[in-house]
């Protein structure tokens, strides 16, 4: 699936990787790039190729909403996540992990449900879910959040064989540690810049990859993975932090 010239649609757009995935799109020549994000005021990218749309993945209605306003998609990119980056055996309550499943694999299953017509009507187009190394192992101290993120890829198998028959290519995005403000302060030191990753993801789905490890640190637990999962789910549970 070719970014040049395709509408795309990021979730999640007003910070971080999200905000780069959508400059990443206009780089690689997309026609229009509809831009969500809670809080559409947020996004502040001054390109006539951008259309902010308010989008608000644990609401049905939000969701229905953005599908009738961006029916035109080819490309739908979800970015869009919460991480409550805190263990969910101690935390206070069950809040952080609810939010964190609603968001992170709820919302996945919500706006693929609402999009899917549309790119069949379009010729079937891609969807691209941005996942996590988190997804195929755990790290213990945000197990809520590689829970949610394993559901999420569980969904994006199943999507995917759902989906084939309207021709709709599912993607599965694997990113490894990202510098961006939802990783802790300390945490920021040898972590993949959004832009660069951003850049990556864009050029793969272009190349029409299906699994996408887009930095050096996914690459690697990709090859780690491939040759045994068990030793890479007992490594990622030393990490503890």
């Amino acid at each position: 699936m070719q970014v040049e010239a395709a509408n795309v649609l990021v979730t999640g757009s007003n910070r971080g990787l999200g905000r780069a995935l959508v400059q990443a799109a206009l780089d690689h020549g997309a026609a229009r790039v509809y831009a969500t994000a809670r809080d559409p005021g947020s996004v502040g990218l001054d390109d006539a190729r951008v259309t902010t749309v308010q989008l608000d993945l644990t609401d049905d209605r939000s969701v229905e909403r953005a599908g009738e306003l961006c029916r035109d998609t080819d490309i739908l990119i979800n970015n869009a996540a919460y991480l409550a980056n805190s263990s969910a055996l101690r935390a206070q309550d069950l809040d952080a992990g609810r939010l964190e499943m609603e968001t992170n694999y709820f919302g996945l299953v919500r706006i693929t449900r609402v999009f899917a017509p549309h790119l069949a009507a379009r010729g079937g187009g891609a969807i691209a879910n941005i996942l996590s190394i988190g997804a195929l192992a755990c790290v213990p101290f945000c197990s809520s959040y590689c829970a949610a993120k394993s559901a999420a890829w569980s969904f994006t198998q199943g999507s995917r064989a759902e989906l084939a028959a309207q021709r709709t290519e599912v993607i599965a995005v694997f990113p490894g540690p990202i510098a961006t403000d939802m990783a802790r302060p300390h945490q920021q030191e040898g972590r993949c810049p959004p832009g660069v990753m951003a850049d990556a993801i864009m050029a793969a789905i272009s190349r029409g990859e299906r699994m996408i490890f887009p930095d050096r640190a996914s690459a690697a637990v990709a090859e780690e993975y491939g040759r045994s999962p068990w030793a890479l789910a007992n490594r990622f549970a030393g990490n503890i932090d």
